[in-house]
């Protein structure tokens, strides 16, 4: 089977696999693209309350596929569209309306890295590795995929990164921040299973509306009288009424989504 981005969708969840085994799931320009893709996908499905992202195997993403790098970045023209659908790509993960939570195992580098950082939780095996050591590859990060590393990762970080090109393992990475929590290798994908379970059990638009707020307030500027009356907008929905009833009849609540 050739690479790809497989998805498969589980009730309220879906999954969303990188799939490139002979390459540690490395990702060449189709791949950038059919992510962008499915993720824009996704985003419009109404029913879905949280997507999954991984890699086929034990491994995450080894970055891109430096072997059509010669070609695909022959020259500047060619390396800012290659580059711009990546940016895109990672635009459509981190706009998802839908909570994304990243389950990690083996090399999440370069690329790889960019995906997990770009999506909302980073669950990861004790045995993973981070980092995107591309200064011994000579050539820098292109600033439509760096932002959204350093809007996680902060400056310090993402220099020590960027300029050391050395490799954090799981341990080192969530005490810097990267990662949301750090579980047994082999509890990844229960743990990541969870986590979205735990999601997916919520009402849906109050985390469409925590994303959306979490974002809105990163802007660094004051709230206008209109959003500060759109952020009760809840007031109104079926679901508020269905979790105000089921706390106080001390039943679980069972959201619509509207």
């Amino acid at each position: 089977m050739e690479s790809d981005i497989l998805c498969q969708c589980d009730g309220t969840i879906a999954t969303v696999t990188l799939f490139n085994p002979d390459k540690l799931n490395a990702l060449n320009a189709r791949m950038w693209s059919r992510l962008r893709e499915t993720m824009q996908g996704l985003a419009a499905e109404g029913e879905l309350r949280c997507v999954i992202l991984r890699g086929e195997g034990a491994v995450f993403a080894a970055g891109g596929d430096l072997e059509e790098f010669r070609t695909a970045r022959a020259n500047v023209d060619l390396a800012l569209a290659y580059h711009e659908a990546v940016g895109e790509a990672l635009a459509a993960i981190e706009s998802c309306p839908h909570p994304t939570v990243a389950a990690i195992l083996g090399p999440c580098v370069g690329g790889g890295l960019e995906i997990a950082c770009a999506c909302d939780l980073r669950i990861a095996g004790e045995g993973a590795k981070f980092g995107a050591p591309i200064m011994k590859l000579g050539f820098s990060m292109y600033p439509g995929e760096l932002a959204g590393f350093l809007k996680l990762a902060g400056p310090a970080v993402a220099k020590e990164i960027l300029l050391e090109g050395r490799l954090l393992n799981a341990a080192e990475a969530y005490a810097k921040g990267l990662l949301t929590r750090v579980v047994a290798d082999d509890a990844v994908g229960s743990e990541a299973q969870a986590t979205a379970a735990r999601i997916a059990a919520g009402a849906p638009l109050v985390a469409r509306w925590h994303k959306q707020w979490i974002a809105r307030l990163l802007e660094d500027r004051p709230l206008t009288a209109e959003e500060k009356r759109a952020s009760f907008a809840f007031l109104d929905t079926q679901d508020y009424a269905e979790g105000l009833a089921a706390f106080l009849e001390k039943r679980p609540p069972q959201f619509r989504g509207c």
